[in-house]
């Protein structure tokens, strides 16, 4: 792509000039219409997105992290995945981390001069002090993106893995980056404002990285999110039905079984399934490397 040229998400529809004097319905259907165009841009990346995810979790089970990086919106949902790992999966904090330029504050102002600062995206990804085992994750809806380009191409001269996540074909970002995603949705309803199908598509995208990876390490037994951190009254309960549906026990057994394991749902239900006591659970788990099957079969 020419890069003096517009952006496919910048670009402006004649057609739609005058979506404000559209009646609401009409509005929504339009923008609704939009919409179910992602999927489809999606699933054109799935051979690229399943390399990304098997390339990652080979590096995550040597312990590596995963760094998202970018601005704005695109920042933004990276930081949201990233939070949103430890209450799904259990992980560690500092596991999945999430970079937006402009620092923690920018998640809810705007510091939309922070994108265009190479030299920010050098010293937010020194102080992690990056490994061959990390993954950066560069996120943009143009793929221009100065600070996300700038994160890929640091991270990848400290020697690790490093992804593009672009919504435009043939973009810096990508092209800096060894493995590339690109979700073509080209112009938005409202001009150049990414938050829209750009950012569904980087969120579903996000979605599917992040949950396939971790189903890859084993945080899951079968579609049951058996790592769930049971740290409020839903949690408890979902923990509860967890254990429950993979062990077919009745409440008692269940209650007990997370009584003795310190609520940690995968641990219950090794319990319960193996007949053994919670620090042998533990102990099965600790040399399966936390894959719940694994452990089963050590038994």
């Amino acid at each position: 792509m020419d890069q003096d040229a517009p952006s496919p998400t910048e670009t402006i529809r004649p057609e739609w000039a005058e979506i404000d004097e559209l009646p609401t319905l009409d509005l929504l259907r339009l923008m609704n219409a939009e919409d179910r165009t992602v999927p489809g841009a999606v699933a054109g990346q799935l051979e690229r997105i399943a390399a990304v995810v098997e390339a990652v979790a080979a590096r995550m089970a040597s312990g590596g992290r995963i760094v998202y990086a970018g601005a704005g919106t695109a920042g933004r949902l990276g930081v949201l995945d990233a939070a949103e790992c430890p209450p799904t999966f259990g992980t560690e904090p500092g596991l999945v981390i999430g970079l937006i330029a402009g620092g923690p504050t920018a998640v809810t102002e705007a510091a939309e001069g922070a994108e265009d600062r190479p030299d920010l995206a050098d010293a937010d990804l020194a102080a992690l002090a990056l490994t061959p085992a990390d993954t950066v994750i560069g996120i943009s809806a143009s793929g221009r993106t100065p600070y996300a380009v700038a994160a890929v191409r640091y991270a990848r001269a400290a020697g690790a893995l490093t992804v593009g996540l672009a919504c435009n074909s043939n973009s810096a970002l990508v092209r800096a980056a060894e493995l590339g995603i690109e979700v073509v949705v080209g112009p938005e309803a409202l001009a150049g404002s990414t938050r829209l199908k750009a950012g569904t598509a980087q969120k579903l995208v996000l979605n599917l990285i992040s949950t396939a990876v971790m189903i890859r390490l084993g945080r899951t037994y079968g579609n049951l999110m058996v790592d769930v951190r049971a740290t409020n009254t839903k949690l408890r309960d979902r923990a509860r039905r967890i254990v429950a549906e993979a062990t077919g026990a009745d409440d008692d057994a269940v209650a007990r079984a997370l009584a003795a394991t310190d609520g940690r749902a995968k641990d219950a239900i090794l319990v319960l399934l193996a007949d053994v006591d919670a620090p042998t659970a533990a102990r099965l788990l600790a040399g399966s490397g936390g894959r719940l099957r694994e452990a089963l079969k050590r038994v």
